[in-house]
C-alpha cells in the first residue's frame, strides 16, 4: 500500500511538472495608447497629459474589437490618463469588462522635463544639433535610414534640457524593462496566458530596442501592438513591433 501510494504520488508530480512546463509562456500585448490632443497639434508630451481625440477613441475601439478573440488574464496600463483610457476602451470594446486596470508608474512615459507642452521641433532641434545635425528633419532622415540609434536620440534630449528633470535613455529602459518583468512573473505565477499592457511609444521603444536584431527606424502608430514572448527561463522575446494589424481587423468588425 505504501509503495502504491508513492507510486501516485510520482505520477501526480510528474503530471504538474509537465503542466507546468507547457503554462509557463506568456505573451505581453504591449499597447500604445490613441491618439491624445497633443499628438494632434505636434507638441511634446511625456509626463504631461493630454485625452484622447475622437480619433483616438475610435482608434482604440478598432484595436478592442480586433483583440477579440485574445483572453486576457490581466490588464495593465501607464498611469497617465491617456494610457489608463485607452485600456479601459479596448478592453470595453472586446467585451472584457470584469478586467480590473492595474497601473504603475513604471510604465509611464519618457519625462522631457522643460520641453513638456512645447512644440515638437523646439526639442528635437537642439537635439539635432547636439547630435551634430543641421535640423530636426536630419536627425529623423538618418533614423529612417538606421544610421542612429534611439539611446543617441534620448541621451541628447536629457543634455540640451536645462532642468536637469528629463530622463535620460537607461532611466527609462530600467524602469520599462522592470515593470514588465514585474508584470511577466504575476503573469507566470497565475499559469501564463495573455496580458494586455498600454504604455507610450518612446517608452516602449526604449525597452525593446536592445531585444531587437535591427534598429528601430520609425516611432509606433497609435494603438499599435508590440508582442513579447515571456519565456520559461526569463528571456522576452519580440514577436512584433508596431503591429497595426488588431487595428485594422476591428475596423469592419461590431461589438
Amino acid at each position: 500500500m505504501k509503495k502504491f501510494i508513492i507510486s501516485i504520488t510520482t505520477v501526480i508530480i510528474s503530471i504538474l511538472s509537465v503542466s507546468q512546463v507547457f503554462a509557463d509562456d506568456v505573451y505581453l500585448y504591449v499597447t500604445r495608447h490613441g491618439k491624445t490632443m497633443f499628438n494632434n497639434v505636434h507638441r511634446v508630451q511625456g509626463w504631461s497629459d493630454t485625452p484622447l481625440t475622437k480619433p483616438g477613441i475610435e482608434v482604440a475601439e478598432q484595436l478592442g474589437r480586433g483583440l477579440k478573440n485574445v483572453k486576457f488574464i490581466s490588464a495593465y496600463s501607464s498611469d497617465l490618463g491617456r494610457a489608463r483610457q485607452t485600456a479601459r476602451i479596448v478592453l470595453e470594446s472586446k467585451g472584457d469588462t470584469t478586467i480590473n486596470i492595474n497601473e504603475m508608474e513604471g510604465l509611464r512615459e519618457t519625462c522631457f522635463g522643460d520641453f513638456e507642452g512645447d512644440l515638437d521641433p523646439n526639442m528635437w532641434n537642439p537635439a539635432a544639433k547636439h547630435l551634430g545635425y543641421a535640423s530636426d528633419k536630419d536627425l529623423m532622415a538618418d533614423m529612417a535610414k538606421g544610421n542612429i540609434k534611439l539611446n543617441k536620440m534620448l541621451d541628447a534630449i536629457a543634455v540640451v534640457e536645462k532642468s536637469g528633470e528629463a530622463e535620460n535613455y537607461n532611466k527609462v529602459k530600467t524602469r520599462m524593462q522592470e515593470a514588465l518583468k514585474t508584470i511577466a512573473e504575476s503573469a507566470k505565477a497565475q499559469g501564463g496566458g495573455n496580458v494586455l499592457v498600454v504604455s507610450h511609444g518612446l517608452a516602449i521603444m526604449t525597452m525593446v530596442e536592445e531585444w531587437l536584431d535591427k534598429p528601430i527606424t520609425e516611432g509606433l502608430g497609435n494603438a499599435s501592438v508590440t508582442k513579447i514572448r515571456y519565456t520559461d527561463d526569463g528571456k522576452f522575446i519580440v514577436e512584433s513591433l508596431g503591429d497595426m494589424s488588431y487595428v485594422e481587423k476591428g475596423k469592419n468588425q461590431t461589438n
